[in-house]
C-alpha cells in the first residue's frame, strides 16, 4: 500500500482506513495502474 505524501485535517487516520479499506472492492481487470490510491480518492469525495 502506497502512503499518502500530504495529510491533512480531514484526512482518514491509519485506523479508520484500516477499518473502510476492506470493505472497498479490488481490482478485477489487468490494465493500466490507477493514477490515485483509493484512499487518495476517498479522501477527496470526504
Amino acid at each position: 500500500m502506497a502512503s499518502v505524501a500530504v495529510t491533512r485535517r480531514f484526512d482518514l487516520t491509519d485506523a479508520q482506513w484500516a477499518v473502510l479499506e476492506p470493505l472497498l472492492p479490488g481490482r478485477k481487470k489487468p490494465g493500466r495502474p490507477p493514477k490515485w490510491s483509493k484512499r487518495q480518492l476517498v479522501d477527496g469525495i470526504r
